[in-house]
Formats: C-alpha cells, sequence, structure tokens
C-alpha cells in the first residue's frame, strides 16, 4: 500500500474520469467502486469513491459535488521515453480539454498534466549554464515539448 495517494474530487464524473485514465495508460488497473447509501450526501446507489492505478500509482476519486474546481495548482507529470508516447499521451488526455505552454494540459474534467521526455531533467539541469538556458528558451516556445528540438537546443 502506498502511503500517499491523490484524491481527486469530482462533480459527478469519478467513475467516467477512472475509465478515461484507465484507457489511456497502458499499466492501469479498475479498482473498487464505493456508493452513496441511505445517509448520502450523494443519491442513493451512485458513485462516491473510486480506486484505481494508473503505472503503479494508486488514486482515488470521489464524486463530491459541484464545491471545488481542479486548477494548475496541483498537476500530474507524466514522464514519457520517447515522442511516441508524449505524442499519443497529448492527443488523448487533451481531447475535450486545452493545451497550454511547457507541455502542460488540462483534459476534459479539469485536471493539469504535464507530459514531458524522462530527459528533460538531464537537459535543463546541465551544468553548463549556455546549454540548459538554451533548452529552457525552446521549452517557453512549445505547446507539447519535441525531444528532438529539446536536444538541439541543448547541442546548441
Amino acid at each position: 500500500m502506498h502511503k500517499i495517494t491523490p484524491f481527486l474530487w469530482f462533480d459527478t464524473q469519478a467513475e467516467e474520469a477512472m475509465h478515461f485514465y484507465a484507457s489511456i495508460f497502458k499499466n492501469a488497473k479498475i479498482g473498487t467502486i464505493s456508493r452513496y447509501g441511505d445517509t448520502g450526501p450523494g443519491p442513493k446507489g451512485s458513485v462516491m469513491v473510486a480506486s484505481f492505478e494508473l503505472d503503479g500509482q494508486p488514486f482515488k476519486a470521489l464524486n463530491g459535488g459541484p464545491h471545488f474546481k481542479f486548477n494548475e495548482a496541483v498537476s500530474f507529470m507524466v514522464n514519457c521515453e520517447d515522442q511516441a508516447e508524449i505524442d499519443r499521451l497529448w492527443e488523448q488526455l487533451s481531447e475535450g480539454g486545452q493545451t497550454s505552454q511547457c507541455g502542460w494540459l488540462k483534459d476534459k474534467f479539469g485536471v493539469s498534466w504535464q507530459i514531458v521526455p524522462s530527459v528533460l531533467v538531464e537537459l535543463i539541469s546541465d551544468p553548463d549554464p549556455a546549454k540548459s538556458n538554451r533548452v529552457m528558451e525552446a521549452i517557453l516556445k512549445m505547446t507539447k515539448l519535441d525531444i528532438a528540438t529539446l536536444k538541439q537546443a541543448h547541442a546548441g
């Protein structure tokens, strides 16, 4: 059992979100679904909490009503091994949502994601400030990140 589990508050879309995310990530598992009973506060029989796992990371999704909305203050960063993975996740997660700059997007539920290449940490933290600055300049010009362009900026 993981000590820390992201707990996402949805209005009424917890089960839909769980299935959406599980359809996108290759190593996903659908877990248990708890339903509201006679005491509510949601309608009896409706989904209260849905549990799922994405690439070994457990998540909980709550149907808690319209009181809270997602924003960019919290996001999920996905480290991608190659451009094909970046392209696939970018396309699938942004469908019905919004893309932003620097590899950020919001999915159709308003959850923020950062779709980044695994090599980014190495490129951006190069001890040579000229190299890391060129990489940062390249990132700031992009929406979806492009590994070849980042490596080219790093090389100079």
